[in-house]
């Protein structure tokens, strides 16, 4: 082969063409040349090796390459082609193609003018590369984006959560602090009510005229009583003793305390289990705390309804949770009210016998404390579901003999069928 540039001028080198076109045919670029209408004039095997398509199908290819492009980015090729037509370059513009075996492969195409040494036009050329892995690396980058940026909502959606119940338990904790103490105050002037009561009441008559009156004032002696329990429960240092039980037979215990509540409010009292044993779910947990939380949940559910209604408690376990769920379908809770119901001494119920307002604090209070959560779901006009979830099996961190008092206290007060 003899050198192209033999006998050239001195300060010039003349290349053959057809070096140009070797040249071009070895790149593993797909290289196009057009003219300045935009029709095809060469087309390097680059083309098939992508594509599938040989040079000789391109260039009868009416409106080439847009039989190549994806459907979805024809637009886009027919203003490069405008643009490339107009003598503008552009560079790393990304389209889609789909191959002969009908794969979909990312290219990006940059293209430029081309002109003679007189600087007359002759076209532009255009080169595209493969880049489907880039585009996978790209893509799976965004994925990986989102999903940390959805886990960033998520923590700080969680931290946000966390730094309400802190406040809110801080907020329980010094208004319990201050409930125990009034409690503390007012229970031993009680005692001594109680006590010179139980005196006056065994010197009179039972034929006495007002003697019906006693039970009156004992039942009011025995609700300020039971107030004055609910305060305590409110700031309760004593960690819970967990204990094994089934917890179906505790919402059982709770059914029968309930019952002449119920009964007084014409509700009905229903239990369904998705326990994993025939006898109930066995778990480990403070019972008389879980008891009590029923109980407190139970009641508001009862005093919820309307007469002829339902509540119904509902039992799941997991291997390591339990979740308990006490549904009516009473008026529901409003948006302005909902955000308050935890709050101690708030109460909807509008007359002091049906409570204090410190029965949801105390519940929360004691499911805290047995390391669980609860939420609250409610719509006007359908009903409430708080929905409870546990450890299932809680570790024996103390004794405690206040909360079977509180819950042996509570039981006398239902058999009263005061609740």
């Amino acid at each position: 082969m003899t050198d192209p540039t033999d006998g050239a001028a001195p300060g010039r080198r003349e290349i053959d063409d057809a070096l140009f076109r070797f040249v071009a045919e070895s790149t593993y670029d797909w290289e196009s040349w057009h003219r300045s209408d935009g029709a095809l004039v060469w087309v390097n095997g680059a083309v098939a090796l992508m594509t599938g398509y040989d040079v000789d199908e391109c260039l009868a290819m009416p409106e080439y390459p847009l039989p190549i492009v994806d459907e979805r980015n024809h637009a886009l090729w027919r203003e490069i082609l405008a643009d490339a037509k107009a003598g503008r370059s552009g560079n790393d513009r990304e389209f889609r193609v789909t191959t002969r075996g009908g794969d979909s492969l990312w290219m990006a195409v940059s293209y430029q003018p081309m002109a003679d040494d007189a600087g007359r036009r002759l076209g532009f050329r255009t080169s595209v590369r493969d880049i489907t892995e880039r585009q996978s690396m790209k893509e799976e980058l965004a994925r990986q984006n989102d999903l940390l940026e959805r886990r960033l909502r998520e923590q700080t959606a969680k931290v946000a959560r966390l730094e309400r119940t802190r406040a809110s338990m801080e907020k329980l904790a010094a208004v319990g602090e201050l409930a125990a103490g009034v409690a503390h105050e007012i229970n031993n002037p009680l005692a001594g009510i109680r006590n010179a009561f139980a005196l006056i009441r065994g010197g009179l008559d039972p034929g006495h005229p007002h003697y019906d009156l006693l039970d009156l004032v004992d039942g009011e002696i025995e609700r300020v009583a039971g107030i004055i329990r609910q305060m305590y429960q409110l700031y309760n240092r004593s960690p819970p003793q967990a204990a094994d039980i089934s917890v179906e037979k505790v919402v059982g215990d709770v059914f029968c305390l309930l019952g002449p509540t119920a009964e007084r409010y014409g509700v009905r009292l229903e239990v369904s289990s998705l326990g994993d044993a025939a006898d109930g779910t066995p778990a480990k947990l403070p019972k008389n705390e879980l008891k009590q939380v029923l109980f407190n949940l139970v009641r508001n559910a009862v005093q919820a309804s309307e007469r002829g209604g339902e509540v119904r408690v509902e039992v799941g376990a997991e291997a390591s949770t339990v979740e308990i769920a006490v549904v009516d379908r009473g008026t529901g809770i409003d948006a302005k009210t909902l955000p308050r119901i935890f709050e101690p001494f708030f109460s909807t119920k509008g007359q002091l016998k049906e409570g204090m307002g410190l029965g949801l604090s105390v519940t929360q209070n004691l499911i805290a404390a047995m390391g669980g959560e609860m939420t609250c779901a409610t719509e006007l006009g359908e009903g409430t579901t708080f929905r409870v979830t546990l450890p299932r099996y809680a570790a024996d961190v103390g004794a405690d003999d206040t909360g079977a008092a509180d819950a042996d206290a509570a039981e006398a007060d239902a058999a009263r069928g005061g609740a």
